[in-house]
């Protein structure tokens, strides 16, 4: 859990998709994450949090339905998003918040 709050913490934007591995749109979104990881590089952390393996980050952050992404900068999620998300999209969305 620390090692979680270290890395949102940090100035470089933090997409954390909540997700299970019983989920079928979460089994579509992880290669698009890997697509994104691609192309953001070093500009951005990826990070995925297992909902059934994590209960109380998925709690602290209110998520309801998986996949479930948030992008945190400096601790504040700043953007939140349901749902199978295009790579595109969330390239956009990423550097929207980079510093």
């Amino acid at each position: 859990m620390s090692e979680f709050n270290d890395i949102i913490q940090g100035k470089k934007p933090t997409l954390v998709d909540f997700f299970a591995t019983w989920c079928g749109p979460c089994k579509m979104q992880s290669p698009i994450l890997e697509e994104v990881k691609k192309a953001v590089d070093e500009d951005a952390n990826i990070v995925k949090i297992d909902v059934d393996r994590n209960p109380e980050l998925s709690a602290r952050y209110r998520v309801q339905s998986i996949p479930t992404l948030i992008i945190f900068v400096e601790g504040q999620a700043v953007w939140r998003g349901s749902g199978l998300h295009q790579a595109a999209q969330l390239i956009d969305k990423i550097k929207e918040f980079q510093k």
